[in-house]
C-alpha cells in the first residue's frame, strides 16, 4: 500500500547527501583517480552508479510504502484454540486496546505518536524517512541500509586511491574543499550506518523489533528477580527468523521488493495466527 509523503527537512538532507557523495565519487574520485575516460574508470562509475540507484530505489519505497495498518474490523479472538498465546496490557491484564485509535491492537502492534495511529509490527518512526518502519517496509528499510553502507565503503576506497594521485600534484583549491567536505561527510556516516546495520541484523536473526527489545530487557530482568527463563516469544531460530523478514529465497535478500509482501514479512509461522490480518493493498 503507497502513501503520500508530506516534504520533510531530514528526507531532503539525506537526498542531497546521497546527491553530493555520488557526483563527488564519480566525478572527481574515480576521474583523479582512475580517469573517466578510460576503462576502470568506466567501469567503477557504472558499478557505482548501479549501487545508487539501488540506493535511491529502496530508499524512495521505504518512504512511500505503508508500514502497515491495524484494519477498523480487528477483534483478537480469545476463543480460538490455535492461538498459543494472546499479549495483554503490562497493567491490568487486559487484551491490549489502543484509546486513542479506539480499537484492538494485535500482537507487536504500536500506537506511533508522530503518525498518530497504531502500526503493525512497528521497529520504530524513522525521521530520515517520514516515515514509520514496520511490517509491511521493514525488509525495504533493511536493504536500504545495506545498499547505503556499501555505497559509503565504496566511496571512501575511490577517495584514498584518488589520494595516492593527488599527492603527486598540486590539487585546486576546489578540489581540497571537496576532499574535506567527503571526508567529514564518509567517515562518521560510515560508522554510523555500519552500527545501525549491525544493531538491526542482531534484531533480525532473533526475531525482534527495537520496542521488543527494550520491552525484553525490562522483561529479562523480572524474570530473572522472580526466579524464572526469559525467552522471547517470536524467536524461532536464526535461519526462520532471516526469512521471516527478508524471504525464503536467498537470491532475493537484497532485493527491496521481492519477497517483502508475498512471503517476506508476512510471518510465515506458527505466530501467523497471532497477527490475524495479512498486510493491507
Amino acid at each position: 500500500m503507497k502513501r503520500g509523503c508530506k516534504f520533510s527537512f531530514h528526507v531532503s538532507v539525506v537526498i542531497a547527501a546521497i546527491t553530493y557523495i555520488y557526483f563527488s565519487t564519480v566525478f572527481v574520485f574515480i576521474d583523479q583517480w582512475l580517469g573517466l575516460g578510460s576503462s576502470p574508470g568506466m567501469l567503477n562509475a557504472a558499478v557505482f552508479t548501479l549501487l545508487a540507484v539501488m540506493c535511491i530505489s529502496s530508499y524512495r519505497t521505504a518512504i512511500y510504502t505503508d508500514p502497515g495498518r491495524v484494519p477498523s474490523s480487528f477483534v483478537p479472538d480469545i476463543e480460538d484454540a490455535e492461538n498459543p498465546i494472546h499479549e495483554i496490557k503490562r497493567k491490568g491484564g487486559d487484551l491490549r486496546y489502543c484509546q486513542k485509535c479506539s480499537h484492538h491492537k494485535p500482537p507487536r502492534a504500536h500506537h506511533c505518536r508522530i503518525c498518530n495511529r497504531c502500526v503493525l509490527r512497528m521497529d520504530h518512526h524513522c525521521v530520515w524517512m517520514n516515515n514509520c518502519v514496520g511490517h509491511a517496509n521493514y525488509k525495504i528499510f533493511f536493504v536500504f541500509v545495506v545498499h547505503a553502507v556499501i555505497a559509503v565503503i565504496y566511496s571512501l576506497v575511490l577517495l584514498v586511491g584518488s589520494l595516492t594521485v593527488d599527492s603527486q600534484q598540486d590539487s585546486e583549491d576546489s578540489l581540497r574543499i571537496i576532499y574535506i567536505i567527503s571526508g567529514l561527510l564518509l567517515i562518521p556516516l560510515g560508522l554510523a550506518l555500519g552500527f545501525f546495520l549491525g544493531w538491526h541484523l542482531y534484531l533480525i536473526v532473533h526475531n525482534k523489533t527495537t520496542i521488543e527489545y527494550h520491552e525484553g530487557v525490562r522483561a529479562m530482568w523480572l524474570a530473572e528477580k522472580g526466579g524464572q527463563l526469559y525467552s522471547h516469544p517470536y524467536d524461532l531460530g536464526v535461519f526462520e527468523n532471516l526469512t521471516a523478514i527478508l524471504g525464503p529465497n536467498i537470491l532475493c535478500w537484497v532485493c527491496p521488493t521481492a519477497g517483502h509482501i508475498g512471503s517476506g514479512l508476512r510471518f510465515r509461522t506458527k505466530y501467523d495466527n497471532l497477527i490475524g490480518i495479512s498486510t493491507p493493498k
